[in-house]
């Protein structure tokens, strides 16, 4: 049986810190941070989908952890081809163009290949320290089952190597009938880790809940059953709390991972309030007491 680590999806969400979850004591980033460490082993880094992050704020959060402990970060939004704010590219590396967003084909060549070495280079601390564990790369709706998007998946954990990457879709042909095994064994035979997804049903984005490991690492994303999921309104979309019962049935799915990986991170991104605090450390107590 490899290793479960349970986390959540963010510790410095707005909703959160108003939630009260955090101690009194806890009234720094430091300090924050520190607290989460003492009850999960694990987190992933959201806020880097949206702006990479600098050295030096990487560097705070490896020193603020205790040896062991894992950060998962979220590629940035240019690398998996999303709509990105001009705003949130270095200063140095933005186009000249006339919108608000932009996307990897207009950035020329060499600005996109920096954009990708600062950011895989900003996550040296997490590295050095042995805290860094897989980097999420998250593809859009529109990121189908074809011969090309599978070459990016290849051209994406190569350029990554050595850290390692662990795949998200979010377009059903990837698991529609005759295409499951399809792609589980293309993910396979290139050793890529699936994100396993329990998500909203019905939807061009979803997922079907597909408990398969392709690789040594396993990674399971809780987003919720919200009925709002297609709402702008991220507390809207993700704003879920599960019952002990919808908990409970993941527990073997989880351990059937486990026990063909040597290591499981199991991460709630239901991220309202400390909806997603109070389901990891209910699913961690359930995994834990059917050892």
């Amino acid at each position: 049986m490899g290793e479960v680590k349970v986390g959540t999806a963010s510790w410095t969400d707005k909703t959160l810190l108003e939630s009260g979850w955090y101690p009194p004591t806890a009234d720094s980033a430091a300090a924050r941070l520190g607290y989460y460490a003492s009850q999960f082993p694990l987190v992933e880094v959201d806020s880097t989908y949206y702006a990479p992050p600098a050295e030096q704020t990487v560097s705070l959060w490896a020193s603020r952890t205790p040896p062991g402990f894992t950060f998962n970060v979220k590629a940035f939004s240019l690398l998996t081809g999303h709509p990105t704010r001009v705003s949130a590219l270095p200063s140095d590396l933005r186009p000249s163009v006339d919108k608000t967003n932009v996307y990897p084909k207009d950035l020329p060549g060499p600005a996109l290949e920096d954009v990708w070495t600062r950011f895989l280079s900003a996550l040296s601390p997490l590295v050095s320290a042995g805290k860094l564990g897989a980097l999420l790369f998250q593809f859009p709706p529109w990121f189908t089952l074809r011969r090309s998007n599978k070459e990016t998946l290849l051209a994406v954990a190569s350029r990554c190597k050595p850290l390692r990457v662990a795949i998200e879709f979010r377009h059903a042909s990837w698991f529609t009938e005759g295409n499951s095994a399809e792609t589980l064994s293309f993910l396979r035979d290139h050793d890529l880790p699936f994100v396993v997804v329990d998500m909203p049903q019905g939807h061009k984005s979803s997922i079907p809940p597909v408990v398969e490991a392709t690789s040594d690492l396993s990674v399971v994303r809780f987003h919720g059953h919200s009925t709002k999921w297609t709402s702008k309104d991220i507390h809207e979309k993700f704003g879920y709390l599960y019952s002990s019962s919808e908990l409970q049935a993941w527990t073997p799915r989880i351990e059937e991972l486990a026990a063909e990986t040597s290591s499981t991170h199991v991460l709630m991104n239901n991220c309202y309030a400390d909806y997603a605090q109070r389901n990891a450390a209910e699913l961690s107590t359930m995994l834990d007491s059917s050892d």
